[in-house]
């Protein structure tokens, strides 16, 4: 595997995202919302240019959940409730795209006893935010279901997909809190909330491509008559 390589693919993500980042710290609406629409294109095409096989799964199944966070992306940053919830849609199959890849393809163990704290963290969430959901209790309660099982998944694939699931659980759960609970105030949130949120994407991404390498390095072993 070229890391050299990989990482020089990547470079438009990690630069895109460092100028959003900064200038969302500085408020400057002007750049992230231009920036921001461009950031999982980004990171679509480096993935594409670093995995090994573009027609493998790993390569489809990633592709199809980085395109679905960007819709996501894009429908979460209009106005409105409909909006809102086309948004948390968008993210619910991408969410349901990374479990999938990762039961198929990343997987390395059977899913750990220890991933049962996504559950404690679903309860206590929806516990936090129940009174203050109205009518959107039962789509962000489901959400928040998908959501945990992706970061469970995660954590019996590489320590990078497993990061990177946990950074997107805590992403998203700062994006809830901040939206829905009334008593919530951190000036830095949103900076907060896209930081974990890039890292993961970004995480999940590099993991995704390392499992290819590896996998294709035991296909080209496996294909090796022994002498």
């Amino acid at each position: 595997m070229n890391i050299l390589r990989i990482v020089t693919v990547l470079v438009p993500y990690f630069i895109a995202s460092a100028i959003y980042l900064v200038a969302q710290f500085l408020g400057n609406d002007a750049v992230t919302d231009f920036v921001k629409p461009l950031l999982m294109p980004l990171l679509l095409a480096g993935f594409l240019f670093s995995v090994p096989r573009i027609r493998s799964e790993i390569a489809l199944l990633g592709a199809v959940a980085i395109t679905l966070s960007w819709l996501g992306d894009v429908t979460l940053g209009s106005v409105g409730e409909i909006w809102f919830l086309v948004g948390l849609g968008f993210f619910l199959l991408a969410h349901i795209a990374y479990i999938v890849l990762f039961t198929r393809r990343l997987m390395r163990a059977p899913i750990r006893t220890w991933a049962l704290a996504y559950l404690v963290w679903w309860v206590a969430l929806v516990a936090i935010l129940w009174p203050h959901l109205g009518n959107l209790l039962l789509p962000v309660a489901v959400y928040g279901l998908v959501l945990g099982l992706m970061g469970a998944v995660a954590l019996s694939c590489n320590r990078w997909v497993a990061i990177g699931g946990a950074l997107f659980v805590v992403s998203d759960s700062l994006l809830g809190i901040n939206r829905f609970h009334p008593d919530f105030e951190w000036g830095l949130v949103h900076v907060a909330i896209m930081l974990t949120y890039i890292t993961a994407q970004g995480l999940i991404a590099w993991g995704a491509v390392r499992s290819a390498y590896e996998h294709d390095l035991r296909r080209s072993s496996a294909s090796v008559p022994a002498s």
